[in-house]
């Protein structure tokens, strides 16, 4: 068989080579002080480049922290401070947005390529030479000694920061320099079903956690090739499975509410009988949704539910899925599930109650500089990562929402996830986020924020009778925004806190 690839949009590379620029960019990092055990922040999109700098980092033993490139200069140092990050690796052209952060801090520029600059409008000039930053690639061009090395180090990963500050979550009691990629190798087989000659692509941003570490179970699982995207757009991706016969994808529901709004004559341009293996996870995946994207794709797709903390935790076929609308599938590779009440006590079949899972394959976790919270997210040795669930007789776990994000009015439990999955069947709704707001009288009152799909004059009113007959009254929200764009992260996923924050700001109690 030949070496398989790993491709972006500007490169492609054998699958040889990568390790081969890996090993280098490792001895590079050995020799600016940035090896084994030193925390080394990377602020990058997705790019060819970032796969062989994550890849070079773990080679070199390097704790490597993610961060959104979003974030802003204080929400950067806050990281790196808490993380004792001294080196940062970023694409040149965020340099200036970040600049305060990156004082007495050694800073690693990487030139973005063409179809960086395409995607995301860069000019040119902005990613010109700064005389202050090192270059990453006149450090792979610098002779140095390389060697073969395995990967060592999980990254890094902070916690979004929705309800305060972000915590740096640390993967501990991993063993021997070998034992995460043997993890990464069991995710690719048994969760991703790689095998030699598949090809796995995704858009989604890989500096959150699951994109990452699926992208990294490709790139260890012998015979693989991956392709990234700069970023997500519905046709562009399309074009890429038919183009590159790409049989595994790893997609978030928002990304597939996006490709299904496409006109038809569109989605049917393209052949996608290629694709073997679709999974989706980070965010709730409405039923009707599910069932769009079978009736398109076939019964490919597979759920994952599963939390930075403790890894993914359940899988769930599409023929599982229709059987079971809602479920988020069975616990995978040993992991283990408890349903606890408030005091901690745990809860029979089908009560709902707070979500604490443990999952040894992947090893455990500590906050950084937070003990306490790490404590108290642990019962009976499972641990809570904030959401709401049930279990059925058969095993198969249901989440009802974040517990952050359950919505409290008048005495009545009520969950934004049940809300936005009805107004997304609405046609002359794009998208939607719903959350609380303060209220005076029922403790919460229900929000909406509507982003009007083209050629629709928004009309609180046709919101409201939409949900008449789908909905109980006691959901239906009391306050509805339009908003020509809701604020979003790269896959397509909405900042929600950033909607929240207006409401809640001298509420005199916190989210």
């Amino acid at each position: 068989m030949s070496d398989a690839l790993v491709a972006d949009f500007d490169r492609r590379i054998s699958r040889s080579e990568l390790t081969r620029n890996a090993a280098k960019g490792a001895a590079a990092l050995d020799a600016i002080g940035a090896g084994a055990d030193v925390p080394v922040a990377i602020i990058m999109r997705n790019d060819l480049a970032q796969l062989e700098i994550m890849r070079a980092a773990a080679m070199a033993g390097t704790v490597v922290v993610a961060l959104n490139w979003h974030a802003e200069a204080e929400e950067v140092a806050a990281i790196c401070d808490d993380s004792g990050a001294r080196f940062v690796i970023i694409h040149r052209d965020l340099i200036d947005a970040v600049r305060p952060a990156l004082v007495d801090r050694t800073v690693i520029a990487v030139t973005p390529g063409a179809a960086l600059c395409t995607a995301y409008g860069i000019d040119a000039a902005s990613a010109a030479t700064d005389p202050d930053t090192l270059e990453w690639g006149s450090l792979m061009a610098a002779d140095q000694p390389v060697e073969t090395r395995e990967m060592m180090r999980p990254l890094m990963r902070y916690t979004s920061g929705s309800t305060g500050k972000p915590k740096g979550v640390r993967r501990v009691g991993s063993g021997p320099r070998k034992d995460f990629e043997d993890v990464l190798a069991r995710i690719g087989s048994e969760m991703l079903r790689l095998k030699p000659g598949s090809r796995f692509f995704t858009a989604a941003p890989i500096y959150h956690s699951a994109p990452s570490t699926l992208t990294s179970a490709a790139l260890v699982t012998p015979g693989v090739s991956t392709f990234v995207a700069p970023k997500f757009d519905p046709e562009t991706f399309l074009e890429t499975l038919q183009a590159q016969r790409i049989t595994h994808v790893y997609l978030v529901p928002t990304m597939m509410s996006r490709m299904l709004k496409l006109p038809d004559a569109v989605k049917a341009r393209y052949d996608l009988s290629s694709v073997e293996f679709c999974v989706s996870t980070g965010s709730p995946w409405p039923h009707d949704l599910k069932v769009a994207m079978i009736d398109w794709w076939g019964p490919v797709f597979w759920e994952s539910y599963g939390a930075t903390e403790i890894g993914f935790m359940t899988m769930v076929s599409s023929q599982d899925a229709l059987a079971r609308p809602g479920t988020a599938g069975q616990m995978q590779m040993g992991g283990t599930v408890l349903i606890l009440d408030p005091d901690g006590v745990e809860l029979p079949t089908g009560q709902v109650g707070e979500i604490h899972a443990r999952m040894d394959a992947f090893g455990g976790f500590d906050y950084s500089n937070d003990p306490e919270s790490r404590l108290a997210a642990e019962k009976h040795g499972h641990f809570s990562v904030g959401d709401l669930g049930w279990v059925d007789a058969d095993g198969f776990l249901f989440i009802t929402d974040r517990k952050k994000d359950m919505i409290i009015s008048g005495g009545a439990n009520i969950f934004p996830v049940e809300i936005e999955a009805v107004l997304m069947r609405a046609p002359f709704i794009r998208d939607v986020a719903v959350f609380g707001a303060p209220d005076p009288e029922f403790g919460e009152q229900i929000v909406a924020a509507v982003e009007p799909a083209k050629g629709w004059n928004p009309d609180a009113q046709e919101v409201l009778d939409f949900l008449d007959g789908k909905l109980a009254r006691f959901k239906h929200p009391r306050i509805i925004d339009f908003h020509d764009a809701l604020p979003r992260e790269d896959s397509g996923k909405i900042f929600k806190p950033r909607l929240r924050a207006p409401y809640w700001d001298g509420a005199g109690r916190k989210i």
